[in-house]
């Protein structure tokens, strides 16, 4: 039993490096895109342009959205939203949600 739970962490582990890596090798999120480009997305969220996208208040960033997938330190990370692109800790888009905490 002890074995089987080593391997299974052993396995765990390797299989969060592995997704951390593949995070890694993806292209950064273009505010050009046509996907972001709709949701408002800015790499820097002080440049949001409030009076197309009212919902944004100071202090949002996707590195406190509940869809950002890295830690809040991380510079670049995955989005829920945008799939297979990283996007910047600093920015903003309107599918913004406060993450719980």
């Amino acid at each position: 039993m002890k074995n089987t739970r080593r391997v299974f962490m052993m396995t765990l582990a390797a299989a969060g490096t592995s997704l951390s890596a593949i995070a890694q090798g993806q292209p950064r999120l273009s505010e050009k895109d046509p996907q972001a480009a709709g949701l408002g997305y800015v790499e820097d969220a002080t440049k949001t342009d409030t009076k197309k996208f009212p919902k944004y208040a100071s202090g949002q960033l996707c590195n406190n959205c509940v869809l950002y997938q890295g830690k809040a330190s991380d510079a670049l990370a995955g989005c829920a939203i945008f799939a297979g692109k990283q996007v910047v800790g600093k920015g903003w888009c309107n599918a913004w949600a406060k993450k719980a905490g």
